[in-house]
């Protein structure tokens, strides 16, 4: 705890001071243009992966990157009411899934019988898609795909894609290289960083 507070006290005295004139924009509202759902896994962080600022981005976390679908009965949980709040309150642009490689959920969901000790756990990771595969790299990829789908299946979502006012992607972030491969339509491929005009 003491490295927490020592860590708090420096951005505190620091780095926030380095950056007043963004903060005191931000305390006047937020405007993000994307929703980046990932997983909670603490070696994902989104921020440092896209190169934002406090602001540019709406981050939701949970274990697996997962979005349970419409009718799953969890109509009212977080992700639902976060996702909803940034749609249709925030008007985010875009939403982006962002799975990781080892992913713990996706391990789990490929093995039921590795959480029967965590009910918790196993009752969420339902709503993971691994592909029917044995691949992890594979299964982690069908698991961002799914969940693109799940999030189709919330009317709020549809109207605004249909009217292209909301655009759905997904990526997965490999820890150890630092790639991360988006999927284009067909398959997840690294994207090439767009050059200055």
């Amino acid at each position: 705890m003491q490295r927490l507070i020592d860590g708090i006290a420096r951005y505190s005295e620091e780095i926030h001071a380095a950056s007043q004139p963004l903060f005191d924009d931000l305390a006047q509202g937020q405007a993000p243009d994307v929703l980046f759902l990932t997983c909670a896994d603490s070696r994902v962080d989104p921020s440092l992966i896209t190169q934002t600022k406090p602001g540019d981005i709406f981050v939701c976390r949970n274990a697996g990157n997962i979005v349970p679908p419409s009718d799953s009965g969890l109509a009212a949980d977080g992700m639902a009411a976060s996702i909803e709040f940034a749609v249709k309150a925030l008007h985010v642009s875009d939403i982006v899934i962002c799975g990781h490689a080892d992913c713990g959920a996706v391990k789990g969901a490929m093995a039921p019988d590795s959480v029967t000790a965590l009910p918790y756990v196993g009752a969420w990771l339902q709503y993971a898609e691994t592909g029917q595969t044995h691949d992890l790299d594979a299964a982690i990829e069908a698991n961002v795909l799914a969940q693109l789908e799940h999030l189709r299946t919330y009317d709020f979502i549809n109207e605004a894609v249909d009217v292209g006012s909301l655009v759905l992607s997904g990526c997965v972030y490999d820890i150890a290289s630092g790639l991360v491969r988006v999927f284009d339509g067909s398959s997840f491929t690294v994207p090439t960083r767009r050059q200055p005009s």
